[in-house]
């Protein structure tokens, strides 16, 4: 595939190639360097189900960006709770579709009001964490990406529906990614089905009305995907046997990087498979993937709940962590069910170092699922912080043939007035 070259030694993306599991520099550099605790998950990997991709970034005399990925247990074929990672790719969608709206002389900004049609919707008619007090595409998606918003992400996934994502990310990355459902308790039938959405124009009159949607997508469920020795259900009962993640969501880590690449390196991904995204949109994304609650005031956080590095699972989140002030994280992290996921790109404005890294694991050690009782503090976590150190101590003594320029990543945030 012309120009692919550019982002893939390692792996393919869209499908088309699915390579080694294992790059023996990236599991090297990982063990020479790691401590007892994590060399005793990088040896159980059947217990802790863990993936890493590590993606080098090469700056060329005009600054265009060459990546090389190394994978270490990197397997489409098993499935980890990809959680809160799928509202990234509804909030590239989200943007997309509001682009063949434009002609109703509405934008992100415009206040979306959502109705209900179908049992378990509900309607949302006002945001009050938004400084004109109405629901928008734009609060959704910084909510999405500073606090990692549930609410958020079931209103885009009522506003795109689930046939046309599902139509959508499959045609642009892969067949395997599968989007079912949103995050509350509601029936196969019921997630089928999204509400009526409204927006409002600037003279506060309706300016589209979008109806209610019924998806007749046709998924493949036919690998059958149990996970623990025992789950307790909707009701809390505990049931003896493992859960059922059959007809749940699905994206692989390499899919899910492949998208963070298409907001942050938009021309190293073919023009087929990229999305349909201005300047305005990557810049507003990029912003809210890399703000702290602290520096937001619509949303107003708590930050003794929110702290900065609460959605930072590299370096930061283990111990809460302070983050450097020439250090930014672009990312987009998950967790569920004891699976803890994060894709992203580290940027180091201080030493001019930059790279992308993702990673899954899965912290359960009594195998029972939905008990709210996983290692994410003492394991998870410390995972993340110490693979991360290690990728980052590597990249400092790396040598660049040509240094980056990183100016168009170093952002102006809003004030911190509500930071401790």
């Amino acid at each position: 595939m012309k120009g692919i070259t550019l982002f893939v030694i390692g792996f393919m993306i869209f499908g088309t190639v699915r390579a080694q599991k294992t790059d023996p520099f990236l599991e090297k550099l990982l063990r020479a360097h790691a401590s007892p605790q994590l060399l005793k998950i990088l040896n159980h990997p059947d217990s802790f189900r863990y993936q890493i991709i590590y993606t080098k970034i090469d700056r060329d005399r005009r600054n265009q960006p060459h990546l090389r990925s190394h994978s270490f247990r990197l397997d489409p074929g098993e499935y980890f709770n990809p959680a809160s990672t799928v509202k990234l790719p509804l909030a590239l969608l989200a943007l997309e579709k509001l682009h063949d709206l434009e002609r109703y002389g509405i934008d992100k900004y415009s206040p979306m009001l959502t109705d209900s049609a179908f049992g378990g919707q509900h309607p949302v008619h006002t945001d009050s964490s938004a400084a004109s007090g109405l629901p928008s595409i734009a609060q959704y998606i910084k909510k999405i990406f500073l606090v990692s918003d549930n609410d958020a992400y079931n209103r885009l996934y009522e506003f795109l529906g689930q046939q046309y994502l599902n139509e959508r990310l499959q045609a642009t990355i892969d067949k395997n990614i599968r989007i079912t459902r949103r995050f509350v308790p509601m029936t196969e039938e019921e997630n089928r089905h999204t509400n009526p959405i409204r927006f409002l124009g600037k003279d506060g009159k309706v300016a589209y009305d979008q109806p209610a949607a019924e998806s007749r997508f046709k998924f493949d469920f036919g690998k059958p995907v149990f996970i623990g020795k025992a789950h307790f259900d909707r009701n809390d009962s505990l049931v003896q046997s493992p859960m059922d993640f059959t007809r749940h969501n699905n994206v692989s880590l390499e899919d899910l990087s492949t998208m963070l690449i298409a907001v942050l390196f938009p021309t190293v991904i073919p023009p087929d498979h990229r999305f349909r995204l201005t300047q305005d949109d990557r810049s507003f994304l990029l912003r809210y993937m890399s703000q702290y609650p602290s520096e937001e005031t619509h949303p107003r956080y708590d930050t003794a709940e929110y702290f900065d590095s609460y959605t930072k699972f590299f370096f930061f989140k283990a111990g809460r962590t302070p983050i450097p002030p020439y250090i930014r994280v672009f990312n987009k992290p998950g967790w569920s069910y004891g699976f803890l996921t994060d894709v992203a790109y580290i940027v180091d404005f201080k030493n001019n170092v930059e790279f992308l890294l993702s990673g899954t694991i899965y912290v359960n050690r009594d195998g029972v699922l939905n008990d709210d009782k996983y290692e994410y503090e003492e394991t998870g976590y410390p995972f993340f912080k110490e693979v991360g150190e290690i990728i980052y101590q590597y990249e400092l003594g790396r040598a660049r043939k040509y240094p980056p320029d990183l100016r168009e990543f170093k952002l102006t945030y809003s004030p911190t007035a509500n930071r401790p």
